[in-house]
């Protein structure tokens, strides 16, 4: 019968679960166009003359960094959207810094003994984390938008 306590109940979970459900939804997809993109990219660095010995460029290494990336990414998100006063703002200029920090690894790998890090294929790598981090930055603007301060 609607209406009845046995319907409110029952309906009362559906409300967070679905908002998990399209938080995890946008979660994968941002996965998946990251790992997708960053394909594009390995395939451009590659025939542009990346050595195919860089192993970075190969699937097997940024598919599940990507889908790392971007669930940490997430984490970072939705703990800068609880406690800060204007996540927004914070957010404005947190995620440029931590991208070219995360550059610091790519760098290093120039000169070293990494077969193929030359300059083209560390810049393709630096280049998917740009990837990376623009797809995982409108996914979590959608699933997890800031709140209004």
């Amino acid at each position: 019968m609607p209406g009845s306590v046995p319907d409110a109940v029952s309906s009362a979970p559906s409300a967070p679960r679905s908002r998990a459900l399209t938080v995890v939804a946008g979660l994968l997809a941002a996965a998946v166009v990251g790992v997708l993109g960053n394909a594009v990219v390995a395939l451009l660095a590659r025939a542009a003359g990346a050595s195919a010995d860089f192993d970075p460029l190969h699937p097997t290494a940024y598919a599940p960094l990507t889908v790392f990336g971007v669930v940490l990414g997430a984490i970072g998100w939705a703990v800068v959207r609880r406690v800060a006063k204007n996540p927004a703002g914070l957010l404005r200029w947190l995620v440029p810094v931590l991208v070219v920090v995360s550059f610091v690894p790519d760098l290093s790998l120039l000169g070293g003994d990494t077969p193929g890090s030359g300059p083209l294929a560390v810049g393709a790598l630096m280049v998917m984390h740009v990837v990376v981090a623009a797809v995982a930055v409108v996914a979590y603007r959608r699933v997890l938008p800031l709140p209004v301060r």
